[in-house]
Formats: C-alpha cells, structure tokens, sequence
C-alpha cells in the first residue's frame, strides 16, 4: 500500500488540506482518523466540514459518540474512545452505508465493524506545533482519491 503524506506547519493549514480533500469525497466514504490526544483530529474534521459547505461549528463529539452535521452531504463525526466493546452493535454500519461522509476518531478501536475499503489517516505530533499527515488508502477507490489529490 502506498502512504501518501503532508507537512501542516500550522492549524490553518491543516484545515485547509482536509477541506480540498472533503471537495474529491463521495456519500458513503469512510475515513478512520488516528492520532494522539491533541494531535488535530478535530482540526482535521473542521476541515472537512467546511469542504462539505457545513455552517455548524464542528467539535468532537467526545460524549455522544456520533454527531451528524448537514451540508452539501451529511458527515457523520464519530468519537469511539469510550465504546466498551469492539462487538457492540451501534448501527455504525448504517453510517457507513449511508448518504454521508463519515470521520471515525480513534478506529482501531471499533475495526471489527470497519468497511473493508476506507481511508486511514493518520496525525503525528512534530517539533514547533508540525503535524505529519499520513493518508493510506485501502481498497481501489481510496487509492484513486490520493492519487488525484496529491497530483
């Protein structure tokens, strides 16, 4: 598999790289997003709503698990720290499945219940406030999504 990776030197810049990349998604894209606490996943997904033309304010949705915000299509921004078993049914696939863009935070956690092709990205803490993000597409149309995106 082919990593793809990107330098944010600053919060706005990470917003402004996830907002391109939501303008290539589709309904029914999933992303899994992974990162330390504070490594800019929420940043990543504010990001992407704007893309999504999404007028709310994004923040994560830490103790409800799953928010859902409407814009040109829906993003469902899901949380999955506190969910106590991987096996748990959710409905998640019902998410996956649906008309929308979904953004998983922490998973790994639930990757039992995971689609087989999704995008995992990755944030990576660097030195000055940096984030290293790191796309690895799985499954075809991932790979056709970074491939045009980082042309």
């Amino acid at each position: 598999m082919k990593l793809f990776e990107f330098t944010s030197n600053q919060p706005e810049e990470t917003m402004s790289f996830a907002k391109r990349l939501a303008e290539l998604l589709l309904p029914g894209d999933v992303i899994a997003l992974e990162g330390d606490l504070g490594a800019g996943k929420t940043t990543f997904t504010k990001g992407l709503a704007l893309g999504l033309e999404i007028k709310r304010n994004v923040n994560s949705p830490t103790f409800t698990i799953i928010k859902e915000y409407q814009g040109r299509m829906p993003l469902y921004h899901m949380d999955v720290y506190r969910v106590k078993d991987s096996f748990e049914d959710l409905g998640f696939d019902e998410y996956f499945e649906g008309n929308g863009v979904t953004v998983v935070e922490w998973a790994h956690l639930i990757k039992d219940q995971l689609p087989s092709e999704l995008l995992s990205i990755s944030l990576f803490l660097g030195e000055n406030g940096a984030r290293k993000i790191v796309l690895a597409p799985i499954g075809k149309r991932y790979e056709e999504l970074c491939k045009e995106f980082f042309i």
